[in-house]
């Protein structure tokens, strides 16, 4: 019995490996580079690896405002930030931080701490300051709608980062813009960045944090993008709040080991800070640093995960937001509210950052935007 099915399992074995063969389709990440060797989906394994090559790009030069009202005197700007243990939320304070002093402003920083009574009494005690302005720094304005309805009734503009799914202006909640990469595109081109590194072929875990809207819609968004490869598989949807990642991460990526083993080539999170806590776990069960597992974070862009790329440490890439120009455009969008001028309505193009590109730099942004916004400025 056991020698017969032996027999016809490798039987059936030899005969699809010589289908994908016969078929061109060679599988798994030593296989060749062309459309034809596309695990089932050649058409878009083509159209993937041009948007990468695209997106890994380094020469971009400024292509936002340079143009605007110079700047408004003597105002205060609170940042109240949904947890300053997320990378991304404090890469992006630092930018504040540099262009308030620029521009001659006060700001004062409140940490909700990542839970939403934290950033509810975040959120109620930057209203009491009465100061200009006051940022959403990467919370879901619905968890403080009656703190966003006492703002709007004292005519505070409200500016986010990261708080609702699209760039720009928002009528419901109100903001004055929403500065963040299109989150379409950011989705987008992680996932093809796995299509085209894997040549079509990749067992996939995501990483996500389903409490935040926007990370939710991203993570929906990668699946959608993976699924037009038929040889991309999503093994595992990791649910894993944000301020719980320290803590659960390890244990879920030593149960996804024991469960896929080498099925498990590739890894997406919606934040890189997964991959910081995954590290741990991934070095004691014997995995390389350089992968596979192969990681990619598709947001944030923090000087950890630099790091962690540039070593080869359990991090392949990184899609970024110029956290640092960000801040400046948060600062900037805040003087033209007052000044009553519209949002300016840039949004920072998708970039690709791997240990080829990133030439040992710990950050990306677009070259020239402090100079802009100086000059905008009269600064």
């Amino acid at each position: 019995m056991y020698s017969n099915r032996k027999t016809a399992v490798t039987a059936a074995a030899l005969l699809a490996a010589a289908a994908a063969l016969v078929a061109g389709c060679e599988r798994g990440p030593s296989a060749g580079t062309g459309p034809s060797d596309a695990g089932g989906c050649p058409g878009t394994l083509a159209k993937a690896g041009t948007a990468v090559q695209r997106a890994e790009n380094t020469d971009a030069s400024w292509t936002g405002p340079t143009s605007g009202p110079a700047a408004v005197s003597g105002r205060t700007v609170v940042y109240v930030a949904q947890t300053m243990t997320n990378p991304g939320v404090a890469g992006v304070t630092k930018g504040v931080e540099e262009a308030a002093k620029v521009i001659g402003w006060d700001l004062r920083v409140i940490d909700g701490e990542g839970t939403p009574a934290g950033i509810q009494a975040a959120l109620s005690q930057a209203i009491t300051l009465k100061p200009a302005g006051i940022v959403i720094g990467g919370f879901d304005p619905q968890l403080t709608s009656q703190q966003v309805a006492r703002a709007e009734a004292a005519r505070i503009p409200l500016i986010g980062w990261h708080a609702v799914a699209s760039p720009g202006p928002s009528e419901n909640p109100r903001l004055f813009t929403n500065i963040t990469t299109n989150v379409d595109d950011v989705a987008k081109i992680s996932a093809d960045w796995i299509i085209a590194r894997s040549k079509g072929d990749a067992g996939v875990v995501l990483f996500t944090d389903d409490s935040i809207p926007f990370a939710r819609n991203k993570s929906e968004l990668i699946k959608k993008e993976l699924a037009t490869c038929s040889g991309v598989r999503i093994l595992a949807y990791e649910n894993i709040p944000i301020p719980d990642a320290s803590n659960r991460t390890p244990q879920a990526v030593s149960s996804l080991l024991s469960r896929f083993q080498d099925t498990w080539t590739y890894s997406v999170a919606i934040n890189d800070l997964y991959f910081a806590d995954a590290a741990p776990a991934l070095r004691a069960a014997g995995e390389p640093g350089s992968g596979p597992p192969f990681n990619i974070g598709a947001g944030d862009g923090d000087p950890s995960a630099f790091q962690r790329i540039n070593s080869e440490q359990f991090q392949a890439a990184t899609v970024p937001e110029p956290l640092s120009q960000q801040g400046w455009q948060i600062i900037d969008e805040f003087n033209r509210a007052f000044a009553g001028r519209p949002a300016s309505g840039y949004v920072a193009p998708v970039h690709i950052a791997t240990a080829d590109n990133s030439h040992g730099s710990t950050s990306w942004d677009p070259a020239g935007y402090r100079e802009a916004y100086r000059k905008i400025w009269r600064k």
